[in-house]
């Protein structure tokens, strides 16, 4: 038996043909204003499990906040395969759950190799001190990990990116995508506009392409949750700008380390190092993408009628 990441090559990816998503006039503003609705409502299903994940953890413990999470995660996933068979006429390709549970594990293995190279080259170039070991809990960081991985991977590629895709094509809705993933950013502690283009360059393209080469989310949801944890709570590095508290390592910029190398108070995301590694590894994974022929929709055959789906 060999394993297989997409099925036939050249085989497209599934971004959705029927109801709201047809082929016809204004077929652009129809897949927009979708596009638009989903995007808000999972937004608040973000906001409901970071905001409700602390107010559990403070009240009842950091256990519990996981099981909060873990929940929220699943009821959205739920509620996205929900809506898009209501309105799109058709079960997600992109939560195939035959293929979730090795496309998770390559995820997070990615993941946490990635980062430990950003770290690792960034003491090795003389621009971080790390100490250590210590210890502490990894449930908080799981618990962050698990929501920012499943609900803004459903967010950013699930939804933004597919259907830009549908309504624009692949290279607009792939650097859009890409855009507004670091301008959300900007709303972070410590943020700048080099760290909001560096996690537009190394994690909007990156973990795009993931989802671009497999036409699922399980393996961006890997590598996004596991460069989360590795960073902050194996390196204990700043994650997106937050401060992280007991973690196995403490690695921090060396006290007049240039911003643009270390990445500063931001974190190793915004560093030279991670910018190259990340967008090193999106350049590979589109290649691979675009030689599979996933940068089209998928055609299928419906009662001997082609159909670009």
């Amino acid at each position: 038996m060999t394993f297989s990441l997409n099925g036939p090559q050249g085989e497209g990816l599934d971004l959705g043909s029927r109801r709201v998503l047809r082929p016809g006039p204004l077929r652009w503003l129809r897949t927009a204003g979708w596009a638009l609705a989903l995007f808000m409502s999972f937004m608040l299903v973000d906001a409901a499990a970071v905001v409700g994940s602390d107010a559990v953890t403070k009240h009842f413990g950091e256990p519990l906040g996981l099981v909060y999470v873990v929940v929220v995660c699943l009821a959205g996933l739920a509620l996205y395969a929900g809506l898009t068979r209501l309105i799109e006429g058709r079960w997600p390709a992109e939560l195939d759950l035959k293929r979730a549970a090795p496309e998770l594990l390559i995820g997070l293995v990615i993941g946490a190799v990635m980062l430990t190279v950003v770290v690792g080259a960034l003491a090795t170039l003389g621009l971080y001190d790390i100490s250590g070991p210590y210890w502490g809990s990894p449930l908080g960081m799981i618990r962050i990990s698990v929501s920012s991985g499943v609900l803004e991977e459903l967010v950013m590629r699930a939804i933004l990116l597919r259907l830009l895709m549908r309504a624009l094509g692949a290279w607009p809705a792939l650097l859009l995508q890409a855009a507004l993933f670091g301008v959300m950013h900007l709303s972070n502690p410590n943020a700048t506009p080099m760290a909001a283009i560096a996690i537009a360059m190394e994690a909007g393209l990156m973990l795009a392409a993931f989802y671009m080469l497999t036409g699922r989310l399980w393996m961006s949801i890997g590598v996004h949750a596991a460069w989360n944890f590795t960073q902050g709570w194996v390196w204990g590095a700043a994650v997106s700008g937050l401060s992280i508290k007991g973690n196995l390592f403490a690695s921090k910029p060396k006290l007049g380390a240039p911003e643009f190398l270390s990445g500063g108070a931001f974190g190793p995301e915004a560093s030279l190092p991670a910018m190259v590694v990340g967008t090193g590894v999106a350049i590979v994974v589109l290649a691979w993408a675009w030689k599979r022929g996933n940068f089209r929709a998928r055609v299928v055959q419906h009662a001997s009628v082609a159909e670009v789906v």
